[in-house]
């Protein structure tokens, strides 16, 4: 495989990010939707957090792919395909990504007006895939050796 040097200390700058994202999140959610749900501002910042620590985990996926020079990506999908189809992500996982996809944009663009009953429960039973997915990342980089 064709590739240049992994940039291991931007990919783990970005981990830590996503992991100081999550922890923030995981600290300030609510138990309950009825709390969560009277936040305002406070729920902002964990929907912004969770954005922050999406996009960390899109610019990884594009950093490994541009540093193995992997096949050209027109859009972030092709990103995810080519990781998987090297196996640097497993099909779970690649599919885990394009429903975070999915809910940065809802958050980002606000595609009408968020549900907040079912960004909750995204919340609270998804937060773990960040952390699965920055393991999968740290036992890549350490079979590049790095």
């Amino acid at each position: 495989m064709k590739s240049r040097k992994l940039r291991a200390t931007l990919i783990r700058s970005k981990l830590a990010e996503i992991e100081e994202s999550i922890e923030l999140v995981s600290e300030h959610i609510p138990e309950g939707f009825e709390d969560f749900s009277r936040m305002g501002l406070v729920k902002d910042g964990i929907y912004k957090r969770t954005e922050f620590a999406i996009e960390n985990v899109f610019d990884i996926c594009a950093i490994i792919n541009s540093d193995l020079m992997l096949e050209m990506p027109e859009n972030e999908e092709d990103i995810i395909e080519n990781l998987a189809y090297k196996d640097i992500l497993n099909k779970e996982m690649a599919e885990k990504l394009r429903r975070m996809k999915g809910f940065r944009n809802i958050v980002v663009h606000r595609y009408g007006k968020i549900d907040d009953r079912i960004a909750y429960s995204i919340l609270r039973t998804n937060h773990d895939d960040f952390y699965t997915f920055t393991e999968m990342i740290e036992d890549f980089l350490k079979s590049k050796g790095c």
